[in-house]
């Protein structure tokens, strides 16, 4: 076939990259009716790195079936590079879908995906690219995920199988992510693996996205699971915590505001949401934490303060646990 050539596009502000990899190559195979903010999620922070890099660090291919443009979920089509024909065991290759991921893909194509796995090429899922991965027997004794939306619908299908709830995962030869901006954390890991995490956070600013790549974070947040749980106590402590962050309240005004025991409060939050109530506080008031830090000139001291944290210390230990980083290395400044 034709070499192929990674793009390395102009750009204002680089990162130089003194000793790079040879090329890393990947290839984003295309369903019908695929999700084009999760293809282009994980697209662009390769584009970004070659960008910095002024190297051609990763390269793409994008497929279809038969070569021909295929329609996303959004009614844009999209120009592909090749047919099956194309994929190689060089390509990293990442199956793109969307709600309809459990009948997309036809029998070439699930032969194909085996056929690359088969012979070592490694195999992931973007959005709902894990149900295709699923139907070619890809991911039997695998940590995988795929979007919440998708994932009950994916346990009647497959019901030996279990996804997480999680962002994103990686388990040896098979990467998985729930879409939208966790495609981007997903290839931010990636990029981190190659070249370190500075140069994975100058990517993430210039995504401007955030650089936190844990592959442990959940895809809903409480308010979201709360709402799934048809709980509405949950929510009115949930609206609560949220409503009396700089002044947080107390685990029994908290109880007490919604008509039931602690008991029952921690007995709820535990069974509903995974954790106890007084985590998924702390975490509500990290969260605004971080975001100050982000989008504030606020020093620590003031944002400890208006995150309902008594001193900087106990915010910082906290922030460290959830973040992997302090208050400081968020700022780098006090």
């Amino acid at each position: 076939m034709t070499p192929r050539q990674a793009h390395v596009p102009a750009g204002a502000f680089t990162y130089p990259i003194d000793t790079p990899l040879p090329t890393r190559w990947f290839g984003f195979l295309l369903l019908r009716e695929f999700t084009l903010l999760a293809f282009s999620s994980a697209l662009d922070p390769l584009r970004v790195a070659n960008q910095l890099a002024q190297r051609p660090l990763y390269g793409w291919v994008v497929l279809s079936e038969d070569g021909r443009p295929v329609p996303s979920s959004s009614a844009v089509e999209m120009g592909v590079h090749g047919g099956l024909e194309a994929l190689d065991d060089a390509l990293e290759l990442f199956v793109c879908s969307g709600n309809r991921g459990t009948e997309v893909a036809s029998a070439p194509v699930l032969a194909a995906i085996r056929r690359h796995a088969r012979f070592g090429g490694q195999v992931g899922g973007i959005c709902t690219g894990a149900m295709t991965l699923a139907r070619a027997g890809l991911l039997d004794d695998k940590r995988f995920t795929l979007h919440w939306e998708n994932q009950p619908g994916f346990r009647e299908a497959f019901p030996d199988l279990t996804p997480s709830l999680t962002r994103f995962e990686a388990d040896g030869a098979v990467r998985t992510c729930s879409g939208g901006s966790a495609a981007t954390e997903m290839m931010l890991s990636i990029i981190t693996e190659d070249y370190g995490e500075a140069f994975a956070v100058a990517v993430a600013d210039m995504c401007l996205n955030d650089p936190n790549q844990r592959p442990g974070r959940e895809q809903r947040s409480s308010i979201a699971r709360a709402i799934d749980s048809r709980n509405p106590k949950l929510l009115r402590v949930l609206r609560a915590m949220y409503a009396n962050i700089e002044e947080p309240l107390s685990l029994e005004e908290l109880a007490e505001d919604a008509g039931v025991s602690r008991r029952q409060m921690e007995r709820q939050f535990t069974q509903s949401l995974g954790e106890p109530p007084a985590a998924i506080y702390r975490n509500i008031r990290l969260d605004r934490a971080h975001s100050l830090l982000a989008e504030t000139d606020m020093t620590v001291m003031d944002v400890a303060t208006a995150s309902g944290f008594n001193s900087v210390s106990v915010m910082s230990r906290h922030f460290k646990r959830r973040f992997g980083m302090t208050p400081f290395g968020k700022r780098n400044r006090p």
